[in-house]
């Protein structure tokens, strides 16, 4: 089950289309499969987490064997290729490709897309996980979101770190920057753009604020 919804996240309008419903804040999908002899029942949380359900409609109990990698024979292969064939349709009938991790990330995407109108572009494909966000108006860049390494970026760890390459004033980027959570603009010209790390270290609202300024300057 993982494997389909990895990456991604749900469209809750194409979920309600589908045949979700929303209750409490959580989108529910019921389906009979294998000719009516197991009900599923899928469940999307608010934050995009999927829980499954198979139901074996004659007795009444939830059946569990077509999750065990262990369990062999005739039946238990159809049963799962049954299960698996529905969760694939709803995860390309109904979720979109999400290349960041970090949950601030999507969080500041929204945000831009709310406020502004503005959605990620990915520009460049050997990079699936670097975006920009532009003026709808003017067409410039107010905003990149990219991965790097984090000893490129001059910090500590190994791995990599989700950042946004924002614009500010450059009377303001010396006072701004304090290389652990706002760092000289990653491949900007750093007179003019700071980059703001995405692990939460910065706060929302603060990373929030910046974009802003950032739309601004991008007049």
């Amino acid at each position: 089950m993982t494997d389909f919804f990895q990456n991604k996240t749900p469209d809750f309008e194409r979920l309600k289309t589908y045949g979700f419903s929303e209750q409490d804040g959580k989108w529910a999908y019921h389906v009979r499969i294998l000719d009516g002899e197991f009900e599923l029942t899928v469940t999307i949380s608010p934050t995009g987490g999927v829980k499954t359900e198979l139901l074996e409609c004659e007795l009444g109990e939830p059946y569990t064997l077509h999750l065990v990698e262990e369990a062999g024979g005739e039946f238990v292969g159809k049963v799962r290729a049954a299960y698996e064939a529905a969760l694939e349709e709803i995860a390309e009938s109904c979720f979109d490709g999400a290349f960041f991790k970090q949950p601030l990330t999507e969080k500041l995407l929204a945000h831009a897309r709310e406020k502004y109108g503005s959605e990620p572009e990915y520009l460049w494909e050997k990079f699936p996980d670097n975006a920009v966000l532009r003026r709808t108006d003017t067409g410039k860049w107010f905003a990149a979101v990219l991965t790097a390494r984090m000893q490129s970026l001059g910090l500590a760890g190994e791995g990599t770190m989700e950042i946004v390459d924002l614009r500010a004033d450059p009377a303001e980027i010396p006072r701004l920057i304090d290389g652990v959570r706002i760092l000289p603009g990653w491949h900007m010209n750093k007179k003019h753009w700071i980059s703001a790390v995405l692990d939460g270290r910065v706060p929302f609202d603060e990373v929030a604020a910046l974009l802003d300024k950032s739309y601004l300057l991008a007049k």
